[in-house]
């Protein structure tokens, strides 16, 4: 109940119900005037906590007033002294009242006027009393806890309300409660009232001598109405021009119509915007005939193979045959099915109608230059390098391009001249060679191979002697420290025999190691273990030899490694995904999501902003780095595997080697402008390597200063296109 109700209750309570406990005596008047309730009213709501001498005064002045009331209300003809039964109706009141007050109902009227509560929030009280004293607020204001325990222990506790303009608690009585439910339920406040009481007629059914109204008729009533003659006029001539026609009868036959015949634009499903006619039965050939040609009916061959089809794969549903004449012709067994059926195709079978864009096939196809305007890139094979006797997994081309290293799993790494196509040097290691990387640096002349479960550092003595003597210099200024720290490989010195073949170093791991990449510098090379858990990639530090593990935790089976050219960046593939990992911060950049189900081969852009996805289910994925984490280009041009996918340090050029046999070489330009996005356009298909064991080109690398590209195929041959 909310505090402005509570408060109309206790100052309305004593005027609608009377004083507790008293009822209405015989000799009393029930139906006192407004003045006289008014005055009963005012006596009892003036209650206030000042001394029993005000309040005594308060009684004597109502009591007076009351007399002077009375004596000024006294009808004619009744004597002074004799009171009148409204004035002993109203004593009583006055007395009772006060006989049956409580110390709950000594209310403390409170006269700030209109003025909002909360401007008293800060002081001690919360108003005045009439005699002008302040009504101070309780000492202490009851909290959540002190309510709940009241709430326990009162019986009274659902009929007391706080009264905000004294700030006490006002307990409710019996016939305040009684009220506020009566007004709950929508009824009337006072008891006595009676809402049906019996209606007056005012106007009877009976004539009667005089009128309700005896008002003379108007004179618009018998005049023809000039605003009503304009509107008859106005629909006359409606009428006239057909804008308003007559209502017809409707017509309560049914409608129907031909669900198959051919429908025209008046028809009633015709004119609905979206409907689409029924698709037509194709018409009866020859075929259906009762009497067909000779070349329609089948032999006992077509018979017979007819009736071992699936019904869905005939070309017809029924066999013709021959009957003498039209009479002799059976009823058709498949009638009602395939009639019900075509109801069913009918009205189950959903038909939109779809609007067809009118555009030229010509105009969806990009607009790609000629592959002319995009030379020079490799056309045709120049040479084929012979002399492994099984397929060759990887090759390498020394920086300057003279060189091209090779390994094979005959267990051999060849090392051969570019333009001569001569096989310079064999260098048996004892395995298969997973393999085969040349060191970047120029002034370096040393080749990675991959072995086994070990990275083999070769220096193949070719070229200059003082690039030579440089290599062995550098490999053998190395002192080793006095307390050596444990390294997740190991680095062994070569024997001399192993000296004498070209072999430097060995890096053991434990683990079959399956490729083998440098950085640009050339100090630092990365290696894949075949092994499950973080420590499937090393890397090595040449001039230091020692080796590390850069992750603590494994993302899956890691499948290939590459450094990014310019930047601290790691890019590590797996089946599914390729991250990105700053060396320096020692945190993930980036993750790549190509969408193949296995990427077989990765590479990057020498600008360092695009990435070279290939996968086994036969895509390449061109990545643009600073555009999305999603694939810029999906290419589908190879029909099997990818096995290998390599870019132009120099010409705007990448290739991809795939088990069909076949190298795929695209133009690839990547503009300065970032707004521009890069152009791929494939330029030449090169074949040449013959398929062995379902395995075609394993590995592709372009030459570093020619637009070359060299192939390793399962043939055991390598080849150059030009």
């Amino acid at each position: 109940m909310s505090l402005p109700r509570a408060r109309g209750l206790l100052s309305v309570e004593p005027s609608l119900l009377g004083a507790p406990g008293l009822s209405p005596g015989p000799g009393s008047d029930p139906g006192l005037s407004d003045s006289e309730e008014s005055v009963f009213s005012g006596l009892e709501d003036s209650g206030s906590d000042s001394s029993e001498a005000d309040t005594a005064a308060e009684e004597e002045d109502g009591a007076s007033s009351n007399e002077q009331h009375s004596r000024t209300e006294k009808p004619p003809g009744q004597q002074a002294g004799t009171p009148s039964p409204r004035t002993e109706v109203a004593s009583v009141r006055f007395e009772d009242e006060y006989v049956e007050d409580s110390s709950d109902e000594e209310d403390i009227r409170n006269t700030v006027g209109n003025v909002p509560l909360e401007w008293y929030d800060d002081f001690p009280h919360v108003g005045y009393d009439l005699d002008g004293r302040r009504i101070y607020k309780p000492l202490r204001t009851p909290d959540e806890l002190d309510q709940f325990l009241d709430k326990m222990d009162n019986p009274d506790y659902w009929r007391t309300v706080r009264d905000r303009m004294t700030g006490h608690s006002v307990q409710l009585t019996d016939e305040q409660v009684a009220l506020v439910r009566r007004l709950q339920r929508g009824q009337f406040g006072d008891v006595s009232f009676n809402p049906y009481e019996p209606a007056v007629d005012f106007f009877s059914g009976d004539l009667m001598v005089h009128p309700v109204t005896n008002r003379p008729a108007d004179k618009r009533s018998f005049i023809p109405s000039l605003v009503e003659k304009e509107k008859v006029s106005r629909m006359v001539h409606a009428i006239k021009m057909g804008w308003i026609q007559p209502r017809r009868p409707r017509d309560s036959t049914p409608s129907f119509y031909d669900l198959w015949a051919q429908e025209d634009p008046d028809a009633v499903l015709g004119r609905h915007k979206m409907h689409v006619p029924a698709p037509k039965l194709a018409l009866p050939g020859h075929a259906e005939s009762y009497n067909p040609p000779p070349e329609y009916l089948p032999s006992e061959e077509e018979r017979m193979a007819w009736e071992q089809r699936e019904p869905d794969e005939r070309r017809l549903n029924f066999l013709p045959r021959r009957f003498p004449s039209l009479r002799a012709v059976p009823a058709y067994g498949r009638f009602i099915q395939e009639r019900f059926e075509r109801c069913l195709d009918l009205y189950l079978c959903p038909r939109q109608r779809k609007m067809r864009v009118n555009v030229d096939p010509e105009d969806l196809i990009p607009r790609l230059p000629r592959p002319r305007d995009l030379q020079p890139f490799p056309t045709c094979q120049a040479l084929v390098y012979r002399g492994h006797s099984d397929l060759v997994r990887c090759l390498s081309v020394s920086p300057g391009g003279q060189w091209l290293a090779s390994g094979s799993d005959d267990g051999s790494v060849r090392l051969w001249e570019v333009a001569s196509a001569r096989c310079v040097r064999t260098v048996p290691v004892g395995g298969v060679v997973k393999s085969v990387a040349w060191n970047p640096r120029p002034n370096v002349c040393l080749v990675a191979v991959a072995v086994e479960d070990a990275v083999l550092l070769l220096t193949p003595a070719l070229g200059d002697r003082l690039v030579v003597g440089s290599t062995d210099q550098l490999l053998s200024a190395f002192t080793p420290p006095v307390e050596p720290a444990a390294q997740p490989a190991h680095w062994l010195e070569a024997s001399e025999e192993e000296r004498r073949v070209g072999l430097r170093l060995r890096i053991c791991h434990g683990k079959p190691v399956t490729q083998v990449t440098w950085h640009g510098r050339g100090d630092y090379m990365a290696v894949v273990l075949a092994t499950p858990g973080h420590s499937q990639v090393l890397i090595h530090q040449l001039s230091r030899r020692r080796s590390q593990s850069p992750f603590r935790r494994g993302h899956g089976q890691v499948q290939c490694v590459a450094f990014h050219p310019v930047r601290p960046f790691l890019l590590v593939a797996s089946q599914r995904s390729v991250r990105l990992y700053h060396l320096l911060r020692q945190e993930l950049t980036k993750k790549l999501t190509p969408n193949c189900k296995w990427v077989s081969s990765l590479a990057v852009h020498p600008a360092g902003d695009n990435v070279l996805c290939g996968s086994y289910d036969s895509k390449l994925v061109w990545f643009d780095l600073d555009l999305s984490t999603r694939p810029y280009r999906v290419l589908r041009h190879h029909k099997k595997a990818l096995r290998a996918v390599a870019f132009h340090p120099r010409y705007p050029l990448f290739a991809s080697g795939s088990d069909d046999g076949s190298v795929i070489v695209c133009h690839g330009m990547v503009y300065n402008d970032l707004l521009q996005n890069p152009l791929l356009v494939p330029v030449k298909v090169l074949k040449g390597h013959s398929l062995t064991k379902d395995l075609g080109v394993l590995d592709v690398a372009f030459h570093p200063t020619q637009p070359w590209v060299f192939s390793a195929g399962a043939d055991g041959t390598l080849r150059l296109f030009t």
